[in-house]
Formats: C-alpha cells, sequence, structure tokens
C-alpha cells in the first residue's frame, strides 16, 4: 500500500519567501538602510517616479530595477549616477526575496541610505511576495482607467502610500481621480494617498517627504 502525502506547495513557497525576506531586511538594517518597494503597472509611472525622488533628495539612494528585462528601466537609472542593479526575472511577473537579495549583494551598501527596488510592471503577481523592504508604494496612473484600483484591492490592502499619477490626463482619458483616491482609502483606510502629476510636478515634494517620514520613524 502506497501512502499518499498532500503538500501544500504554495504555502511552502511562501513560507520560505518570507524568511529570505527577514533575511533581506536584517542585512539592510545593519546597514542602516530604509527600503522602499515601488509597485505599479506597466506605465504608471514608476521609472519616471524614481528618477524625480534620485534628482531631488539629499539621500544617497541605491536602486534594484526589476523587470522580465530590467536593462531598459536600469539602464535610465544609471544616468542619475546612482547605484544600480538590473534583475531579470524571465518569464515570472514579480520580484521575490531570493532574488532581491542577490540585487543586495551587488551594491555598495556603505554608500547608500535608501534602497528603492522597483518591482515588475504589474498590480496582482507582486502582491504576495515580502522582498524585505520597509514600505510599499504603489504607482497607479489616471490612465489605466478610475476603476482600476477598485479591481485590484490586494495591492491598495497591502501598501503604505498609493500614488495617483498622470492626474494632469484624467479630463482627457475621462477618469476620476477624485475617485480613485477614495476607492484606496476604502480598502485601506490607513494608507496615504497622494495625486501627483510629474509633468507638472505636483506631489512630488508630498512623496518625498511621506517616504522620508517613514525613514525616519521606522
Amino acid at each position: 500500500m502506497h501512502m499518499v502525502a498532500d503538500v501544500d506547495v504554495q504555502k511552502n513557497i511562501m513560507d520560505a519567501n518570507k524568511k529570505l525576506a527577514e533575511k533581506n531586511k536584517k542585512n539592510l538594517e545593519e546597514k542602516g538602510i530604509f527600503c522602499v518597494d515601488f509597485v505599479g503597472a506597466i506605465g504608471s509611472g514608476k521609472t519616471s517616479l524614481i528618477e524625480d525622488i534620485i534628482d531631488n533628495t539629499d539621500d544617497k539612494i541605491g536602486v534594484i530595477a526589476g523587470d522580465i528585462i530590467s536593462k531598459f528601466d536600469a539602464g535610465r537609472i544609471k544616468k542619475h549616477d546612482v547605484p544600480v542593479v538590473g534583475l531579470n526575472t524571465g518569464k515570472e511577473c514579480h520580484l521575490d526575496a531570493h532574488l532581491v537579495g542577490h540585487g543586495i549583494g551587488d551594491l555598495p551598501l556603505d554608500d547608500i541610505d535608501i534602497l528603492i527596488v522597483e518591482n515588475v510592471g504589474n498590480l496582482i503577481c507582486p502582491v504576495d511576495f515580502e522582498l524585505g523592504s520597509h514600505m510599499r508604494v504603489v504607482v497607479v496612473s489616471v490612465t489605466e482607467g478610475d476603476d482600476t484600483v477598485e479591481k485590484h484591492p490586494l495591492i491598495f490592502q497591502t501598501s503604505d502610500l498609493v500614488v495617483i499619477n498622470k492626474i494632469d490626463l484624467a479630463d482627457a482619458v475621462g477618469a476620476d481621480a477624485e475617485k480613485m483616491a477614495n476607492d484606496a482609502k476604502k480598502l485601506n483606510p490607513n494608507v496615504k494617498v497622494i495625486q501627483s502629476s510629474l509633468k507638472e510636478g505636483i506631489g512630488l515634494d508630498k512623496i518625498i517627504k511621506t517616504i522620508l517620514e517613514k525613514k525616519n520613524n521606522a
């Protein structure tokens, strides 16, 4: 008679990822580094926002750029003269703690105050995969439609800051930025929501202030 055992593979994978994420966070904290995980769909403006943060803060920033093919965003970040590591996820639609751990190992940690991790452009896959960050920022553009927030509840429920981006285009695409902000607050009453237009310089100072406040209170 054969013995049959049920193995919860997904649970095992998530448990292993969580342990690696805790290790990543410990390694960063030993160096006094605050880590921010940026998530958002393709075209939401994540990379542009990261570039603007780099150019408008005095903190020493390092970046891990994750993507199916990471060289494009990593190349953009590199032009801002900060240490950056590109992580290729191949067929995977998210980063995981194991990959990020390798990226951390390739960075000059003694020269970094804030580590920004740019996740793969997706509002679904990254939800359950902790990376070892102290803060999660989700960026969503009005051009994705003003029902995008309510269609992707989990990512907003697990975020510390929601950026409603490209509000200058709201009228052109028939989107209601206020609705998106309200939807985010309904899903996560404690989350900070900032409406922004990087093109017009709206909201960037508030975004940077919120990240620095979280860093100082970590």
